[in-house]
Protein backbone atom coordinates (compact mmCIF):
# COMPACT_ATOMS: atom_id res chain seq x y z
CA UNK A 1 0.00 0.00 0.00
CA UNK A 2 1.36 3.21 -1.38
CA UNK A 3 0.94 6.68 0.07
CA UNK A 4 0.92 10.19 -0.70
CA UNK A 5 3.46 12.29 1.67
CA UNK A 6 2.89 16.02 1.85
CA UNK A 7 6.05 18.16 3.62
CA UNK A 8 4.73 21.19 4.62
CA UNK A 9 7.31 24.21 3.94
CA UNK A 10 7.82 25.39 7.61
CA UNK A 11 9.57 21.69 8.12
CA UNK A 12 10.97 21.09 4.80
CA UNK A 13 13.96 23.36 5.87
CA UNK A 14 15.30 21.36 8.76
CA UNK A 15 16.81 19.04 6.19
CA UNK A 16 19.08 20.61 3.45
CA UNK A 17 18.35 19.13 -0.41
CA UNK A 18 21.37 17.23 -0.06
CA UNK A 19 21.16 15.72 3.15
CA UNK A 20 17.23 14.63 2.09
CA UNK A 21 19.27 12.64 -0.61
CA UNK A 22 22.27 11.63 0.88
CA UNK A 23 20.63 9.71 3.70
CA UNK A 24 17.42 9.08 1.76
CA UNK A 25 14.63 10.89 4.01
CA UNK A 26 12.18 13.49 4.59
CA UNK A 27 11.27 16.02 7.07
CA UNK A 28 7.69 14.83 9.07
CA UNK A 29 7.03 17.01 11.96
CA UNK A 30 9.39 18.68 14.70
CA UNK A 31 9.08 20.32 17.94
CA UNK A 32 11.95 21.86 20.25
CA UNK A 33 14.47 19.02 20.88
CA UNK A 34 12.90 16.41 17.96
CA UNK A 35 12.40 15.71 14.62
CA UNK A 36 10.66 12.96 13.14
CA UNK A 37 12.01 12.19 9.91
CA UNK A 38 10.45 9.59 6.66
CA UNK A 39 13.18 7.54 5.90
CA UNK A 40 13.44 4.83 3.28
CA UNK A 41 12.60 1.69 5.11
CA UNK A 42 15.94 -0.27 3.79
CA UNK A 43 17.82 2.74 5.03
CA UNK A 44 16.68 1.94 8.96
CA UNK A 45 19.31 1.83 10.82
CA UNK A 46 21.15 3.01 14.30
CA UNK A 47 24.36 4.60 11.93
CA UNK A 48 22.58 6.61 10.64
CA UNK A 49 20.48 8.12 13.16
CA UNK A 50 23.35 8.70 15.75
CA UNK A 51 24.81 10.34 12.26
CA UNK A 52 21.76 12.54 11.92
CA UNK A 53 20.86 13.57 15.38
CA UNK A 54 24.37 15.12 15.06
CA UNK A 55 23.95 17.30 11.82
CA UNK A 56 21.06 18.30 12.73
CA UNK A 57 20.94 19.40 16.66
CA UNK A 58 18.36 17.61 17.47
CA UNK A 59 17.22 13.76 18.69
CA UNK A 60 15.84 11.81 16.05
CA UNK A 61 12.66 9.88 15.55
CA UNK A 62 12.65 7.30 12.17
CA UNK A 63 9.54 6.82 10.24
CA UNK A 64 10.12 4.06 7.59
CA UNK A 65 8.12 4.03 4.42
CA UNK A 66 8.09 2.09 1.18
CA UNK A 67 11.33 3.54 -0.71
CA UNK A 68 9.32 4.37 -3.88
CA UNK A 69 7.51 6.66 -1.34
CA UNK A 70 10.43 8.56 -0.88
CA UNK A 71 12.06 8.31 -3.83
CA UNK A 72 8.92 9.88 -5.73
CA UNK A 73 8.69 12.62 -2.85
CA UNK A 74 12.32 13.72 -2.90
CA UNK A 75 11.70 14.18 -7.00
CA UNK A 76 8.56 16.81 -5.92
CA UNK A 77 10.00 18.48 -2.81
CA UNK A 78 13.78 18.04 -3.26
CA UNK A 79 15.39 17.32 -6.57
CA UNK A 80 13.92 20.97 -7.99
CA UNK A 81 15.41 22.57 -5.01
CA UNK A 82 18.77 21.09 -6.47
CA UNK A 83 18.98 22.86 -9.51
CA UNK A 84 17.70 26.17 -8.10
CA UNK A 85 20.01 26.29 -4.67
CA UNK A 86 23.43 26.44 -3.46
CA UNK A 87 22.60 24.99 -0.40
CA UNK A 88 25.30 22.93 1.56
CA UNK A 89 24.81 19.98 3.01
CA UNK A 90 24.99 18.15 6.24
CA UNK A 91 23.67 21.93 8.32
CA UNK A 92 27.77 22.51 8.62
CA UNK A 93 26.78 26.06 8.30
CA UNK A 94 24.57 25.79 11.08
CA UNK A 95 26.42 26.36 14.12
CA UNK A 96 25.52 23.82 15.94
CA UNK A 97 27.07 21.32 13.97
CA UNK A 98 30.94 21.79 15.01
CA UNK A 99 29.30 22.28 18.61
CA UNK A 100 27.76 18.59 18.34
CA UNK A 101 30.38 17.24 17.36
CA UNK A 102 32.75 18.16 20.31
CA UNK A 103 30.01 17.26 22.28
CA UNK A 104 30.12 13.77 21.30
CA UNK A 105 33.75 14.06 21.32
CA UNK A 106 33.54 14.05 25.22
CA UNK A 107 31.19 12.03 25.79
CA UNK A 108 33.10 9.33 24.44
CA UNK A 109 36.08 9.87 26.06
CA UNK A 110 38.07 10.83 22.82
CA UNK A 111 41.18 12.73 22.54
CA UNK A 112 41.48 13.82 19.48
CA UNK A 113 39.35 14.39 16.36
CA UNK A 114 41.13 14.02 13.01
CA UNK A 115 39.50 16.23 10.01
CA UNK A 116 41.21 14.72 6.62
CA UNK A 117 40.47 16.16 3.16
CA UNK A 118 41.32 13.63 0.22
CA UNK A 119 40.76 14.11 -3.74
CA UNK A 120 37.48 13.28 -3.89
CA UNK A 121 35.91 13.12 0.03
CA UNK A 122 36.95 14.15 3.45
CA UNK A 123 36.06 12.23 6.96
CA UNK A 124 36.05 13.02 10.50
CA UNK A 125 38.32 10.25 12.61
CA UNK A 126 37.94 9.93 16.42
CA UNK A 127 40.93 8.94 18.66
CA UNK A 128 39.25 6.60 21.04
CA UNK A 129 40.79 4.64 23.19
CA UNK A 130 44.39 4.87 21.54
CA UNK A 131 42.95 3.99 17.95
CA UNK A 132 41.39 6.05 15.43
CA UNK A 133 38.00 5.49 14.38
CA UNK A 134 36.10 6.94 11.53
CA UNK A 135 32.93 8.03 12.59
CA UNK A 136 31.84 10.50 9.95
CA UNK A 137 31.96 10.88 5.62
CA UNK A 138 31.37 14.26 4.76
CA UNK A 139 31.49 15.99 1.10
CA UNK A 140 34.77 18.11 0.15
CA UNK A 141 31.77 21.18 -0.34
CA UNK A 142 30.95 20.62 3.48
CA UNK A 143 34.58 20.34 4.50
CA UNK A 144 35.67 23.86 3.58
CA UNK A 145 33.22 25.36 5.70
CA UNK A 146 33.76 23.23 8.93
CA UNK A 147 37.47 24.28 8.30
CA UNK A 148 36.64 27.69 8.36
CA UNK A 149 34.46 27.49 11.62
CA UNK A 150 37.41 25.91 13.13
CA UNK A 151 39.49 28.13 11.98
CA UNK A 152 37.66 31.55 13.51
CA UNK A 153 36.86 29.35 16.87
CA UNK A 154 40.42 28.93 16.92
CA UNK A 155 41.27 32.27 16.01
CA UNK A 156 43.54 32.16 13.16
CA UNK A 157 43.57 33.32 9.65
CA UNK A 158 40.64 31.96 7.50
CA UNK A 159 42.49 33.27 4.23
CA UNK A 160 45.95 31.30 4.97
CA UNK A 161 46.01 27.92 3.40
CA UNK A 162 49.64 27.73 2.43
CA UNK A 163 51.28 27.36 5.75
CA UNK A 164 50.91 25.29 9.05
CA UNK A 165 49.07 27.07 11.93
CA UNK A 166 48.41 26.41 15.44
CA UNK A 167 45.39 27.63 17.68
CA UNK A 168 43.19 27.10 20.73
CA UNK A 169 39.74 26.75 21.46
CA UNK A 170 38.62 27.51 25.25
CA UNK A 171 35.00 27.82 26.60
CA UNK A 172 33.05 26.64 29.27
CA UNK A 173 32.80 23.54 28.35
CA UNK A 174 36.24 22.45 25.85
CA UNK A 175 39.77 23.58 25.89
CA UNK A 176 41.22 22.37 22.86
CA UNK A 177 44.49 22.58 20.99
CA UNK A 178 44.56 23.40 17.14
CA UNK A 179 46.70 22.22 14.32
CA UNK A 180 46.28 22.52 10.80
CA UNK A 181 48.48 21.17 8.50
CA UNK A 182 48.22 22.11 4.80
CA UNK A 183 48.00 18.85 2.77
CA UNK A 184 47.84 17.86 -1.16
CA UNK A 185 43.86 18.12 -1.50
CA UNK A 186 43.43 21.00 1.33
CA UNK A 187 44.10 21.53 5.28
CA UNK A 188 44.16 18.75 7.85
CA UNK A 189 42.91 19.59 11.62
CA UNK A 190 43.83 17.78 14.50
CA UNK A 191 41.84 19.51 17.55
CA UNK A 192 43.56 17.86 20.98
CA UNK A 193 41.21 17.62 23.78
CA UNK A 194 42.38 19.19 27.01
CA UNK A 195 41.69 20.79 29.93
CA UNK A 196 39.90 17.59 31.41
CA UNK A 197 38.45 17.58 34.67
CA UNK A 198 40.74 15.30 36.69
CA UNK A 199 38.76 15.14 39.94
CA UNK A 200 37.17 11.89 39.04
CA UNK A 201 40.74 10.48 38.61
CA UNK A 202 40.91 7.71 40.91
CA UNK A 203 44.43 5.36 41.77
CA UNK A 204 42.45 2.44 42.74
CA UNK A 205 40.53 2.43 39.28
CA UNK A 206 43.94 3.19 36.88
CA UNK A 207 45.26 -0.94 37.34
CA UNK A 208 47.54 -0.82 39.97
CA UNK A 209 47.14 -4.34 41.95
CA UNK A 210 47.27 -4.28 45.55
CA UNK A 211 50.40 -5.18 46.67
CA UNK A 212 51.67 -2.22 43.89
CA UNK A 213 49.00 0.29 45.02
CA UNK A 214 49.95 0.05 48.76
CA UNK A 215 54.19 0.37 47.90
CA UNK A 216 53.03 3.76 45.44
CA UNK A 217 50.93 5.22 48.68
CA UNK A 218 53.65 4.59 50.79
CA UNK A 219 55.79 6.56 48.45
CA UNK A 220 53.61 9.39 48.14
CA UNK A 221 52.89 9.77 51.94
CA UNK A 222 56.73 10.65 52.23
CA UNK A 223 57.34 14.79 52.34
CA UNK A 224 59.91 14.85 50.59
CA UNK A 225 61.85 12.89 47.71
CA UNK A 226 61.17 12.08 44.22
CA UNK A 227 58.76 9.88 42.63
CA UNK A 228 59.61 9.15 38.84
CA UNK A 229 56.98 7.85 35.96
CA UNK A 230 58.26 6.24 32.78
CA UNK A 231 57.33 5.43 29.37
CA UNK A 232 56.39 6.69 26.13
CA UNK A 233 54.33 9.06 25.19
CA UNK A 234 50.69 8.02 25.31
CA UNK A 235 51.62 5.31 28.40
CA UNK A 236 49.24 7.20 30.56
CA UNK A 237 51.94 8.60 32.92
CA UNK A 238 50.48 12.45 33.11
CA UNK A 239 46.81 10.33 34.37
CA UNK A 240 48.75 8.45 36.98
CA UNK A 241 50.16 11.55 37.92
CA UNK A 242 47.36 13.62 38.64
CA UNK A 243 45.31 10.40 40.31
CA UNK A 244 48.43 11.20 42.94
CA UNK A 245 47.72 14.80 42.53
CA UNK A 246 44.27 14.46 43.42
CA UNK A 247 44.75 12.24 46.81
CA UNK A 248 47.64 14.64 47.50
CA UNK A 249 45.49 17.94 47.23
CA UNK A 250 44.21 19.36 50.74
CA UNK A 251 44.30 22.79 51.79
CA UNK A 252 47.22 21.85 54.22
CA UNK A 253 49.58 21.92 50.75
CA UNK A 254 50.71 24.03 48.48
CA UNK A 255 50.84 22.25 44.98
CA UNK A 256 52.19 23.47 41.85
CA UNK A 257 53.20 21.86 38.46
CA UNK A 258 54.17 23.01 35.39
CA UNK A 259 53.32 21.29 32.41
CA UNK A 260 53.35 21.10 28.53
CA UNK A 261 50.44 21.03 28.01
CA UNK A 262 47.93 20.93 30.61
CA UNK A 263 45.86 18.28 30.19
CA UNK A 264 43.61 17.90 33.17
CA UNK A 265 42.58 20.59 35.40
CA UNK A 266 42.33 20.27 39.18
CA UNK A 267 40.88 22.54 42.20
CA UNK A 268 43.22 23.81 44.61
CA UNK A 269 46.91 23.63 42.40
CA UNK A 270 48.34 26.08 40.77
CA UNK A 271 49.02 25.05 37.23
CA UNK A 272 51.96 26.60 34.98
CA UNK A 273 51.73 26.03 31.27
CA UNK A 274 55.12 25.83 29.67
CA UNK A 275 55.97 28.70 27.21
CA UNK A 276 59.37 27.71 25.96
CA UNK A 277 59.63 30.61 23.10
CA UNK A 278 59.12 33.22 26.20
CA UNK A 279 61.69 31.52 28.55
CA UNK A 280 59.31 29.59 30.70
CA UNK A 281 60.90 26.00 30.91
CA UNK A 282 60.66 23.37 32.89
CA UNK A 283 64.00 24.43 34.86
CA UNK A 284 62.82 28.14 34.95
CA UNK A 285 59.51 27.29 36.31
CA UNK A 286 61.12 24.84 38.72
CA UNK A 287 63.44 28.29 39.84
CA UNK A 288 60.31 29.94 40.40
CA UNK A 289 58.42 27.50 41.96
CA UNK A 290 61.38 27.00 45.25
CA UNK A 291 60.54 30.69 46.14
CA UNK A 292 56.42 29.83 46.17
CA UNK A 293 57.27 27.43 49.50
CA UNK A 294 55.84 25.11 47.83
CA UNK A 295 54.78 21.37 49.57
CA UNK A 296 54.68 19.43 46.23
CA UNK A 297 56.09 20.08 42.89
CA UNK A 298 54.98 18.41 39.64
CA UNK A 299 57.06 18.68 36.34
CA UNK A 300 55.50 17.57 33.32
CA UNK A 301 58.81 15.96 32.21
CA UNK A 302 62.22 15.73 33.33
CA UNK A 303 64.15 16.22 29.65
CA UNK A 304 67.85 17.66 30.24
CA UNK A 305 70.01 17.45 33.16
CA UNK A 306 69.54 21.05 34.48
CA UNK A 307 66.18 20.34 35.00
CA UNK A 308 67.31 16.51 36.27
CA UNK A 309 69.63 18.07 39.08
CA UNK A 310 66.92 20.79 40.10
CA UNK A 311 64.50 17.91 40.84
CA UNK A 312 67.13 16.30 42.25
CA UNK A 313 68.05 19.20 44.86
CA UNK A 314 64.60 20.10 45.06
CA UNK A 315 63.44 16.99 46.49
CA UNK A 316 66.68 16.81 49.30
CA UNK A 317 65.36 20.45 50.67
CA UNK A 318 61.72 19.24 51.81
CA UNK A 319 59.91 18.63 48.83
CA UNK A 320 57.70 16.01 47.10
CA UNK A 321 58.52 16.19 43.87
CA UNK A 322 56.80 13.99 40.91
CA UNK A 323 57.46 13.75 37.37
CA UNK A 324 57.95 11.71 34.40
CA UNK A 325 61.10 10.44 32.26
CA UNK A 326 61.04 8.51 29.00
CA UNK A 327 62.76 5.19 29.78
CA UNK A 328 61.71 1.51 29.10
CA UNK A 329 61.40 0.36 32.24
CA UNK A 330 61.79 1.44 36.29
CA UNK A 331 65.52 -0.24 36.82
CA UNK A 332 66.09 2.48 33.19
CA UNK A 333 65.08 5.13 34.72
CA UNK A 334 68.21 5.38 37.31
CA UNK A 335 70.44 4.78 34.24
CA UNK A 336 68.85 7.35 32.60
CA UNK A 337 69.32 9.63 35.40
CA UNK A 338 73.23 8.70 35.61
CA UNK A 339 73.71 9.87 31.94
CA UNK A 340 71.83 12.76 32.15
CA UNK A 341 74.54 13.75 34.67
CA UNK A 342 72.73 13.06 38.20
CA UNK A 343 75.40 11.43 40.75
CA UNK A 344 74.22 7.91 42.11
CA UNK A 345 74.50 8.79 45.60
CA UNK A 346 71.98 11.70 44.97
CA UNK A 347 69.88 9.61 43.29
CA UNK A 348 69.75 6.95 46.25
CA UNK A 349 69.48 9.39 48.76
CA UNK A 350 66.43 10.96 46.99
CA UNK A 351 64.34 8.27 44.88
CA UNK A 352 61.10 7.46 46.79
CA UNK A 353 59.83 4.84 43.95
CA UNK A 354 60.59 4.38 40.05
CA UNK A 355 57.26 3.13 38.28
CA UNK A 356 57.26 2.00 34.39
CA UNK A 357 53.69 2.05 32.68
CA UNK A 358 52.30 1.16 29.71
CA UNK A 359 48.65 1.25 28.24
CA UNK A 360 46.58 -1.39 26.66
CA UNK A 361 43.36 -1.76 25.69
CA UNK A 362 40.67 -4.14 27.28
CA UNK A 363 38.99 -6.40 25.77
CA UNK A 364 35.16 -5.91 25.36
CA UNK A 365 33.43 -8.14 27.34
CA UNK A 366 30.45 -7.86 25.15
CA UNK A 367 32.24 -9.63 22.02
CA UNK A 368 35.29 -10.97 23.21
CA UNK A 369 35.99 -14.80 22.19
CA UNK A 370 38.48 -17.69 23.76
CA UNK A 371 41.18 -18.90 21.97
CA UNK A 372 43.79 -22.13 22.62
CA UNK A 373 47.17 -20.84 23.51
CA UNK A 374 49.70 -21.24 20.81
CA UNK A 375 53.16 -20.68 22.27
CA UNK A 376 54.08 -19.83 18.29
CA UNK A 377 52.34 -17.06 18.63
CA UNK A 378 54.11 -15.74 21.10
CA UNK A 379 57.87 -13.96 20.56
CA UNK A 380 60.74 -16.46 19.99
CA UNK A 381 62.26 -15.40 23.44
CA UNK A 382 60.04 -15.03 25.63
CA UNK A 383 60.12 -16.99 28.63
CA UNK A 384 56.38 -17.73 29.87
CA UNK A 385 56.05 -17.18 33.87
CA UNK A 386 53.53 -20.36 33.91
CA UNK A 387 51.75 -21.97 31.50
CA UNK A 388 47.53 -21.27 30.04
CA UNK A 389 45.87 -23.17 27.74
CA UNK A 390 43.92 -20.48 26.21
CA UNK A 391 43.22 -16.68 26.03
CA UNK A 392 40.98 -13.75 24.50
CA UNK A 393 40.63 -12.13 21.11
CA UNK A 394 38.71 -9.54 20.31
CA UNK A 395 36.02 -10.04 17.91
CA UNK A 396 33.93 -6.58 17.68
CA UNK A 397 30.03 -5.81 17.99
CA UNK A 398 27.96 -2.30 17.63
CA UNK A 399 29.10 -1.62 21.53
CA UNK A 400 32.99 -1.57 20.93
CA UNK A 401 32.06 0.78 17.45
CA UNK A 402 33.27 -3.41 15.80
CA UNK A 403 37.08 -2.54 17.15
CA UNK A 404 36.79 -5.47 20.23
CA UNK A 405 37.88 -3.26 22.62
CA UNK A 406 36.65 -0.81 25.31
CA UNK A 407 37.95 1.14 27.85
CA UNK A 408 41.66 0.61 28.72
CA UNK A 409 44.13 0.10 31.36
CA UNK A 410 47.39 0.56 32.79
CA UNK A 411 50.46 -2.29 33.28
CA UNK A 412 52.61 -1.04 35.85
CA UNK A 413 56.60 -1.99 37.26
CA UNK A 414 56.83 -0.80 40.75
CA UNK A 415 60.84 -0.80 41.94
CA UNK A 416 60.74 -0.32 45.56
CA UNK A 417 63.13 1.61 47.19
CA UNK A 418 64.51 -0.15 50.38
CA UNK A 419 67.70 -0.31 51.88
CA UNK A 420 69.12 -2.92 49.52
CA UNK A 421 67.97 -0.94 46.35
CA UNK A 422 69.88 2.09 47.73
CA UNK A 423 73.35 0.59 48.13
CA UNK A 424 72.60 -1.53 44.76
CA UNK A 425 71.69 2.22 42.67
CA UNK A 426 75.14 3.45 44.97
CA UNK A 427 77.58 0.65 43.43
CA UNK A 428 75.67 1.07 40.12
CA UNK A 429 74.86 -2.87 40.72
CA UNK A 430 70.67 -2.41 40.41
CA UNK A 431 70.45 -4.08 37.01
CA UNK A 432 72.09 -7.40 38.24
CA UNK A 433 70.33 -7.59 41.31
CA UNK A 434 67.33 -7.28 40.10
CA UNK A 435 67.95 -9.58 36.92
CA UNK A 436 68.22 -12.58 39.73
CA UNK A 437 65.49 -11.71 41.93
CA UNK A 438 62.05 -13.90 41.16
CA UNK A 439 59.68 -11.35 43.36
CA UNK A 440 60.49 -9.13 40.69
CA UNK A 441 57.77 -8.63 37.91
CA UNK A 442 58.68 -7.03 34.92
CA UNK A 443 56.07 -5.22 32.38
CA UNK A 444 56.11 -8.26 30.31
CA UNK A 445 55.38 -10.43 32.71
CA UNK A 446 52.35 -8.03 34.26
CA UNK A 447 51.19 -8.03 30.43
CA UNK A 448 51.46 -11.68 30.42
CA UNK A 449 49.17 -11.63 33.55
CA UNK A 450 46.52 -9.85 32.59
CA UNK A 451 46.35 -11.78 29.18
CA UNK A 452 45.77 -14.84 31.12
CA UNK A 453 43.29 -13.18 32.98
CA UNK A 454 40.96 -12.01 29.83
CA UNK A 455 41.43 -8.65 30.44
CA UNK A 456 43.15 -8.19 27.10
CA UNK A 457 44.75 -9.86 24.18
CA UNK A 458 47.54 -11.03 22.63
CA UNK A 459 47.93 -8.52 20.06
CA UNK A 460 47.69 -5.49 22.61
CA UNK A 461 50.45 -6.98 24.42
CA UNK A 462 52.91 -7.93 22.15
CA UNK A 463 54.83 -4.89 21.39
CA UNK A 464 55.16 -4.81 25.57
CA UNK A 465 57.11 -8.40 24.83
CA UNK A 466 59.39 -7.56 22.89
CA UNK A 467 60.25 -4.19 23.09
CA UNK A 468 61.75 -4.30 26.46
Amino acid sequence: MTQDIEILSEVQHMVSNDLANQYRILPKSFSENTLELYVDDSNNNEDAKEELELFLGKNVIFYPIDAYEIEKALSIYYRKERALSSNKSLNVDKGDFLENLLTEAKSLKCSDIHFEVYEDSSRIRFRIDGQLIERYKIERDNYLELVNKVKIKAKLNITEKRLPQDGRITNESFDIRVSILPTLFGEKIVMRLLGQDASNIDLNTLGLQKEELESYLEAVKKPNGIILISGPTGSGKTTTLYATLRLLNDSRRNIVTVEDPIEYTLKGINQVQLKEDIGLTFSSALKSFLRQDPDVIMLGEIRDSETALMAIRASLTGHLVLSTIHTNSAIGTISRLIDMGVPSYLIAETLNLSVAQRLVRKLCENCKKETVCNPKDFPLNFKFPYEISSYYKPVGCNKCFHTGYKGRTAIYEILNIDNTITEAIKNNTITKLYSNDKNYKSLPQKAFEILALGETSLEEIYSILINI
